[in-house]
């Protein structure tokens, strides 16, 4: 089991969780005056029109609980694993967290203004607005102190991998796309389920079969993502042109989405999320697309020599022989240079 071992390993936890625990405060606190103000007219009023506004601040919380958590588990990954490029993917992870805290701000106000009007719920803006707008305050802080101490990760985790790698420049190059599109494939998975959570509590109806589509989804996505790292390890090359042959329907499906969003007969059932559903897609149409880049340069790095420092890492201890994210020390692989990751 991983502890951090320095004082800029507890920083980056210490920082990760204390943000962690007051915004997920600030959120618990807005979802309890939400429910409390919910009133006895909510039954009588037409669902087709409010119901979807009733589920957006649940939605919020969902999504910050799960957020914030899996970025605990990042953290802990990428400090165990001495992992640069994971502790920099974070920062810019805190980025998307932000950009969504302020999103949640104006489509809390209006749904708490639609639900007031239609008398689903008492008129509770001004009791929520100060936590909702100190959300993104404490991202921003726990972002600027996360960089800080970013680079001081940097530094640090320099020298161990330093004292680990044995390879050329080629080679080295080689294991910084690996271990970039290993990462991405980290973040693409929160996003993605991300904007089907919304989807799948805001949007579809659950007699629509668009429902059941929606949530088969979830499980086909993890399966493609874990074998996605696998066909990479094992070089395959037939795996990894399927994979982003999906890749490529992925963004055909988000595209669809963003169209579908702004036009269309469905177009209400979209207004109550959006322009968080929109910062979703076109946030994971970028990384898809990215990874997509990604792929394809590391299976033009297959049968390269690569396989070897993966397969045979050195792990020190039992617990780290599940992951390979950093480069090995082989006593038997080319040793020209000894070089830090830029």
């Amino acid at each position: 089991m991983y502890k951090p071992d320095s004082v800029w390993t507890w920083a980056f936890i210490l920082i990760t969780f204390i943000q962690a625990a007051i915004v997920l405060a600030f959120e618990g606190y807005v979802f309890a005056i939400f429910e409390e103000s919910l009133t006895t007219q909510s039954e009588a009023v037409s669902a087709t029109y409010s119901e979807p506004y009733t589920r957006t601040i649940p939605t919020f919380l969902t999504l910050f609980i799960f957020g914030l958590l899996y970025q605990l588990v990042l953290v802990w990954d990428a400090l165990r694993m001495k992992n640069t490029i994971q502790v920099i993917g974070l920062c810019f992870y805190n980025v998307g967290l932000l950009i969504y805290a302020g999103v949640q701000i104006d489509q809390i106000k209006t749904a708490t203004g639609v639900l007031s009007g239609t008398l689903t719920i008492l008129d509770i803006w001004d009791d929520l607005a100060p936590f909702l707008k100190a959300i993104p305050g404490v991202i921003a802080l726990g972002l600027i102190l996360m960089t800080g101490v970013a680079w001081k990760l940097y530094d640090e985790f320099a020298w161990t991998i330093y004292k680990n790698i044995s390879a050329d420049l080629k080679m080295k190059r080689r294991y910084l796309t690996f271990q970039i599109y290993i990462a991405l494939l980290k973040f693409d998975f929160f996003f993605f389920l991300g904007f089907t959570i919304q989807f799948v509590v805001v949007v579809v109806n659950v007699a629509d079969p668009e429902f059941g589509l929606t949530l088969a989804a979830i499980p086909i996505t993890v399966a493609i993502l874990v074998m996605a790292g696998f066909w990479t390890r094992r070089e395959n090359k037939w795996g990894m042109a399927f994979i982003v042959f999906l890749y490529f329907c992925a963004v055909a499906y988000f595209i669809f989405k963003l169209v579908r969003m702004y036009n269309g007969s469905k177009v209400d059932s979209y207004i109550p999320v959006r322009k968080s559903l929109t910062i979703f897609a076109v946030i994971t149409v970028i990384l898809i697309i990215i990874t997509i880049v990604n792929a394809i340069a590391c299976t033009q790095n297959f049968d390269t020599g690569l396989k070897r420092y993966i397969e045979h890492r050195k792990f020190e201890s039992e617990d780290e022989k599940s992951y390979m994210t950093e480069m090995p020390n082989l006593s038997h692989g080319p040793a020209t240079s000894r070089m830090m990751i830029d």
